[in-house]
């Protein structure tokens, strides 16, 4: 089920009346039940996959609380991990594992006797993460082990983020969801804004632009370089709305009933390092990465070299954890090179003296230059694979025509000179409140701060914005979000 989809919009007002009818010790079954409706509209087989992931990490942090050998408890650790990520390996990873053995069998004139069409299912990278981390934490000792199996189901199934983040903690999100809130109207209210807004960013800046984007990457030997530069700033700004909206949905639609998930995302195209961009994007995959892999592999601790090793491990695996395929593990080994770079010129610089006067255009030039860096490395991610990239590069550095970008030439690809103009307002409102984040303003509370005439007539034009301008409809083929197919 789509958050942007009609039958989410009959769903949630149901789930959400439902929630505060019942009694509270209750909640968490209805919780429960309608996260496993939830997920079941995709694929209701694959709720099995959900359903082992969830009794395999419950049964070890059980284990894990009540056993204290050191050997016993790593055997349980390591098991239970390796349980899930074989899981995980065999339904993201099995169709590039038998692709490339095909092709290192066509040099002998064969091919495997059997078809491969594995599909992968919705969310796995997500929930699989998210238990790990809760056994880890078992294990540990940063966490205690849930007793009641149904309490610990509903964690890992929590519908508002259960397809696509954020990845939460147990230290967060299992202490809410055991004790409901009562009924706010200050909750509600807040968590209905902040859902708006989410619909704004996916429908109509997200799917909007997307129609450009898609024109141009299904067919990039049709476009000359300027095409594909717009269409990769466009994608930027299409994954971000597109990934931060499903993230703002999530958190609106869990504030509502009272449980506060974790900021995913805090501005991050306005970072001036790539260091810096990953302290804001992706909040919980990056911080999952570093307390669960870059820490135990030895962090900053051990050297320069050893440092920079580390931090190459984690963005190949990220890279990895994205999609099957090299183009993305491309993707994360440029992230931890730009850092390494980024580190290396820092060093250097202070090695030698130099100092650098900082002014508002050299904090300018610096954004500019990060974006440029994540934009160059976003190709290889919306290539997907490693020859499409290729082929997009060469059209990029290609022969040009620059004047395409001016004189209307865009406005043929999907996205006419009307609706181009509510792009350009819609994405400067986005970066408005995105600055505003950046200065750690507390968007929502200023929004509450205000006179009641002006929230009233606020939130109702940006409904309307919204239903008049967001992409949907019979005629419009709604689009996923980007993120469930990671």
């Amino acid at each position: 089920m789509l958050f942007n989809s009609v039958d989410f919009l009959i769903f949630f007002p149901i789930t959400l009346t439902l929630y505060f009818l019942i009694v509270p010790k209750y909640r968490y079954l209805l919780l429960l039940a309608v996260s496993y409706y939830f997920y079941m509209q995709w694929n209701p087989k694959y709720i099995v996959l959900l359903f082992v992931s969830t009794a395999v990490t419950y049964a070890g942090g059980l284990f894990l609380e009540n056993v204290k050998e050191k050997g016993k408890r790593k055997i349980c650790l390591i098991s239970g991990l390796m349980i899930n990520l074989i899981i995980l390996g065999y339904f993201k990873y099995g169709n590039m594992v038998m692709e490339y053995l095909n092709r290192i069998l066509q040099f002998t004139g064969r091919q495997l006797p059997w078809d491969y069409n594995i599909v992968l299912p919705v969310g796995i990278s997500f929930f699989t993460l998210q238990a790990l981390g809760y056994l880890i934490d078992v294990y540990r000792g940063d966490t205690r082990a849930e007793h009641n199996f149904l309490k610990y189901a509903l964690f890992i199934s929590f519908f508002p983020q259960l397809v696509a983040g954020p990845i939460e903690r147990s230290k967060n999100l299992l202490k809410q969801l055991a004790v409901p809130k009562p009924f706010s109207y200050d909750r509600l209210r807040r968590g209905l804004l902040i859902m708006v807004y989410g619909f704004f960013l996916k429908v109509v800046i997200a799917d909007r632009i997307a129609i450009f984007v898609n024109a141009v990457y299904n067919g990039p030997v049709m476009y000359p370089g300027a095409y594909i530069a717009a269409a990769t700033v466009g994608f930027a700004i299409q994954i971000y709305c597109d990934f931060y909206g499903y993230s703002t949905i999530a958190k609106g639609a869990a504030l509502t009933m009272g449980i506060e998930l974790m900021e995913n995302f805090n501005a991050p195209y306005y970072s001036k390092s790539i260091q810096e961009f990953w302290r804001r994007w992706h909040i919980s995959l990056s911080t999952w990465f570093r307390d669960y892999l870059y820490i135990p592999l030895g962090g900053n601790r051990k050297g320069t070299v050893r440092k920079y090793i580390n931090l190459m491990i984690v963005f190949s695996i990220s890279g990895l954890w994205h999609g099957a395929s090299m183009a993305f593990v491309l993707w994360g080994v440029l992230h931890g090179l730009f850092q390494i770079a980024g580190s290396c010129f820092s060093f250097l610089c202070q090695k030698y003296g130099v100092k650098w006067h900082r002014t508002g255009t050299d904090d300018i030039l610096r954004m500019l230059l990060t974006f440029a860096l994540v934009c160059f490395a976003w190709i290889f991610f919306r290539a997907g694979r490693l020859s499409t990239a290729k082929l997009i590069f060469s059209q990029l550095f290609g022969a040009d025509n620059a004047f395409v970008l001016i004189n209307g030439s865009l406005f043929g690809l999907g996205v006419d000179q009307h609706f181009f103009r509510v792009l350009v307002v819609s994405i400067l409102l986005m970066g408005i409140v995105d600055y505003m984040k950046y200065k750690d303003k507390n968007v929502v509370d200023l929004f509450f701060a205000q006179h009641l005439w002006f929230r009233v007539l606020a939130a109702a034009a940006l409904t309307l914005f919204v239903i008049a301008y967001g992409c949907y409809g019979s005629t419009f083929d709604v689009q996923q979000f980007i993120y469930f197919q990671f």
